[in-house]
């Protein structure tokens, strides 16, 4: 089993930053790509940020120069710092990890609980 605890969420007012985590914990043997998702109440769930193994990023457009992904493998955690933040930033942001469980060498993708972020104008 695998699990994934998010943190790091809040309110925060149009122009300030946040920083969420993802902590991967469980019987795992390796991590390969960690995303993050946001969802916006009745949208759907849009990529954000993905970073492999070796670090190499990846970003959606509307967050490009505003946030960074980052990741610590030694601690199977990824993280989201997030500033200049805007109104339109508010949503559920979740991680996406995909992990190769000990004894398998196959992948499978897990997903955090999802973490709230409210940007204030």
């Amino acid at each position: 089993q695998v699990q994934l605890v998010e943190s790091g969420g809040g309110l925060v007012q149009a122009g300030g930053s946040l920083r969420l985590s993802c902590a991967a914990s469980g019987s795992i043997f390796s991590i390969n790509a960690m995303d993050w998702y946001r969802q916006a109440p009745g949208k759907q769930r849009d990529f954000v940020a993905r970073i492999t193994r070796s670090g190499t990023t990846n970003y959606a457009d509307f967050v490009k120069g505003r946030f960074t992904i980052s990741r610590d493998n030694a601690k199977n955690t990824v993280f989201l710092q997030m500033n200049s933040l805007k109104p339109e930033d508010t949503a559920v942001y979740y991680c996406n990890v995909d992990v190769v469980p000990v004894g398998t060498t196959y992948s499978y993708s897990y997903w955090g609980q999802g973490t709230q972020v409210t940007v204030s104008s």
